[in-house]
């Protein structure tokens, strides 16, 4: 890789760390005796999802039909499309359910029955469970819900239960491997009496957070994980405990484009419509937007902390200097970040340079 030819912000991509974290994933899940369906929304990229193909997985989760279209093309036949089962998009999954194994998921009566009876395709169905992140799915105690949404698909031809479903999205806001674990416990707690509810045999319990994933290991009763963002990991997922900043696979080339040296301040060119506005909170309360390292053309040194992100505007980043590396930096030097959320930045910049120094450019639509 060559940092000279660096104009503007971009997204580096560490290969080796990438498979490293897909193989360790995958090794995981064969070891628990569960399925590995990892969510593709992180990356969106066939070439990125061909690592995935060489580790030997050959399913996949996306948020979208669109994504799934772009899969489908890249020759992936057994995909789940993990967001609430749009009423409005039933032809397209009458079409793709017609070439390749399709999941969608169900999350209310309502929805169900807005669509159900234009099914022609054969479709698997998922329902979500909501085990305590109040996002979408139905409570996992409301069983009079999940009994009529079974006996419902149940009188459909064309669909065919599957499963629960459930992403324990509030493992993101705990700290620490014991937290991370109580949020996995109950998820799974939940859902496996959710099961005994169901009026169906032989349901497929389906978890999919990364925290939860990469820190649990008893997956005792479950039989599908469905994590995304391990691929790549991020600033975030480094703070919650699931893992360390070496095992972090991205991270984005920014120049430095001035220097403020009474406030002990970098301003890069690189802002919210290249990182996103997501944060954590340091231990003094102030929000960091990412965090900053010395670059060279074998990649970014985490053992050469720069500063902090501590503000962001549509295209300026302000970092705030915390080392001598920092006050040497120069306008035109090019600076790297650890993003807070990998997922948002990399659906931002949409492309990618592995350390090898080539160009990814293969990303699917939204």
């Amino acid at each position: 890789m060559e940092i000279n030819l660096i104009k503007k912000p971009v997204l580096l991509v560490d290969e080796r760390i990438c498979r490293e974290n897909i193989a360790a994933m995958s090794s995981k899940a064969q070891k628990a005796g569960v399925m590995f369906r990892p969510h593709f929304k992180t990356h969106q990229s066939a070439h990125i999802g061909n690592w995935y193909r060489e580790a030997g997985v050959d399913m996949m989760t996306v948020s979208s039909v669109t994504m799934c279209d772009y899969f489908m093309k890249n020759g992936w036949n057994d995909i789940t499309i993990a967001f609430p089962a749009n009423p409005r998009e039933i032809s397209d999954f009458n079409r793709i359910a017609d070439k390749i194994s399709l999941n969608i998921l169900v999350t209310d009566y309502e929805q169900l029955v807005a669509f159900s009876e234009r099914f022609y395709g054969e479709v698997g169905v998922f329902i979500k469970i909501d085990t305590g992140y109040k996002r979408s799915g139905i409570d996992w105690n409301h069983y009079a819900d999940l009994v009529r949404i079974c006996e419902y698909v149940n009188e459909i031809p064309s669909l065919r239960m599957q499963g629960l479903l459930t992403h324990a999205g509030n493992s993101y806001s705990v700290r620490g491997r014991e937290k991370v674990l109580e949020v996995f416990d109950d998820a799974k707690s939940k859902l496996l009496h959710t099961k005994d509810i169901a009026p169906v045999s032989d349901l497929i319990i389906s978890m999919g957070d990364t925290p939860t994933c990469s820190i649990a290991t008893d997956f005792t009763g479950i039989g599908e994980m469905r994590p995304g963002n391990f691929v790549f990991y991020d600033l975030m997922q480094s703070e919650i405990g699931s893992c360390t900043l070496k095992d972090v696979a991205v991270a984005v080339a920014c120049p430095v484009v001035s220097i403020n040296r009474h406030r002990d301040e970098l301003i890069l060119y690189g802002g919210a419509v290249h990182l996103s506005k997501d944060s954590i909170v340091a231990e003094n309360g102030e929000k960091i937007f990412g965090k900053v390292f010395m670059l060279t053309d074998e990649g970014w040194d985490i053992d050469s902390e720069i500063g902090y992100i501590r503000s962001l505007s549509q295209e300026h980043g302000i970092v705030k200097i915390t080392s001598e590396n920092g006050r040497k930096m120069r306008p035109g030097d090019i600076a790297a970040v650890i993003p807070v959320h990998s997922c948002l930045t990399a659906d931002m910049l949409r492309s990618y340079l592995t350390l090898e120094g080539v160009i990814i450019n293969d990303f699917s639509g939204k």
